[in-house]
């Protein structure tokens, strides 16, 4: 296995590809009893248009598909139910679907082997009927309403569709009613069959044990899998200008929920590297130590500390700072008029380095948690990158290259506002 160590976090990982294409990761933990296994494929739901691999037709599927098959994965051909399993066996375990990838994990102190095997078992031998699928578009169905409900969900949703015009980003996870009632078992096995390949997924695990046991129970869980070439997805092309500034709906909320949305240029660049400054420049406006966040604390416009993140993926780029006002526009106003003022002055030397002090210390104190470790190596090497590289690019930014991005990436023409306001 390879071997990559980081001095800074005193960690190991430990890199292998198997014959059918799986990628493993391993990260021995001492001095911890929790162990935890995540397995996850790029397939998401912006995955809806692609090549198959092995017949070369052009295939689009329904909004909702990969968020579908994931519901699917647990039910087996005996009646029973891996995540029930999983239960009995006093793991914490579950799923989840993104934009660009679905993962399955579970956590635990006791029965990992049996845990694992079971995770191995569900993940490599679907189960699809027509009348199980039927049965869950019920469930999904209820799913759906329940975030169409939920205004927290909707701000971001309605966030994504002021600043995409075309990109699937623009469309929830889940899909919609009309979209899930055209998916059928057919539809689920040729997805299941593109890109649950081993070859389109990545399995990290971390706990206290020897990388060698880890390895052994993957190879004697593993079936035979023939090799499969790579899946070309299509996407249509978007345009860098947004759709509109500002979309405001209501619902029963008690306090107006808003999101600040900034698009950003999908470009070839040094992605770790502008992940951090991103995060660098969104802290140094409005986290809780930030001038505009003491002056709108202060007005009463803002009661919280605002969260702050930055999303990327091949086809979409944006930052999103989510929040709770009694009046949105005027702090939306009094955002755009703080970016302007560092964009003419810069960000002060000691508002950048306490920043950058406060992203190494997320960075380093997220290797604490065997579970937070797993999920972070496989999210990452889903998208070709070692984790470790983010520690060691840390180092290397300095206040020039922030300022530099603060102009090219924050641009009143990209900025839109999505506000959810209590009914009237």
């Amino acid at each position: 296995m390879k071997i990559i160590e980081n001095k800074t976090v005193k960690e190991k990982a430990y890199f292998e590809e198997l014959d059918n294409g799986l990628k493993v990761i391993i990260i021995p933990k001492e001095n911890t009893n929790k162990k935890m296994a995540i397995i996850g494929t790029k397939f998401g739901s912006i995955d809806n248009h692609f090549i198959n691999p092995k017949t070369n037709a052009e295939v689009t599927i329904p909004d909702g598909v990969a968020h579908f098959l994931e519901h699917k994965m647990f039910e087996q051909a005996d009646g029973t139910n891996s995540l029930d399993r999983l239960t009995a066996l006093g793991v914490e375990a579950n799923a989840y679907t993104t934009n660009d990838h679905t993962a399955y994990y579970f956590e635990t102190i006791d029965n990992f082997e049996p845990a694992f095997n079971e995770l191995l078992n569900y993940i490599f031998n679907p189960y699809y009927t027509d009348e199980n699928v039927e049965k869950e578009k019920g469930i999904i169905a209820q799913e759906i309403k329940m975030y169409d409900d939920d205004p927290i969900s909707k701000v971001f949703l309605n966030a994504l569709q002021c600043m995409y015009n075309v990109c699937p980003i623009r469309i929830d996870v889940a899909g919609t009613i009309d979209s899930i009632n055209k998916i059928n078992k057919d539809i689920l096995y040729n997805c299941y069959n593109t890109f649950y390949h081993p070859s389109n997924m990545v399995l990290a695990v971390c706990g206290n044990f020897k990388p060698e046991y880890i390895l052994n129970l993957i190879k004697e869980n593993m079936e035979h899998f023939e090799k499969q070439g790579e899946i070309k997805r299509i996407y249509p092309v978007e345009k860098e200008e947004i759709l509109k500034k500002e979309k405001q709906e209501e619902m029963e909320i008690s306090i107006p929920a808003f999101v600040i949305g900034i698009k950003d240029k999908v470009e070839e660049t040094d992605i770790i590297k502008k992940e951090l400054i991103l995060n660098i420049i969104l802290n140094c406006i409005f986290d809780e130590n930030s001038e505009l966040f003491k002056e709108l604390y202060e007005e009463g416009l803002i009661i919280t500390e605002p969260d702050l993140e930055y999303e990327y993926s091949d086809i979409y780029s944006h930052m999103m700072i989510f929040s709770s006002s009694k009046d949105p526009e005027r702090v939306f106003e009094k955002f755009k008029e703080n970016v302007r003022k560092l964009i003419k002055d810069g960000i002060p030397e000691k508002a950048f380095n306490r920043t950058k002090n406060k992203i190494y210390g997320r960075l380093v104190t997220s290797y604490n948690s065997s579970a937070q470790i797993a999920r972070i190596f496989m999210r990452d090497y889903l998208n070709n990158i070692i984790t470790f590289e983010y520690i060691e690019k840390w180092k290397k930014i300095n206040l020039d290259e922030v300022n530099e991005m603060l102009k090219n990436k924050f641009k009143e023409d990209k900025m839109i506002l999505s506000v959810i306001k209590p009914k009237k």
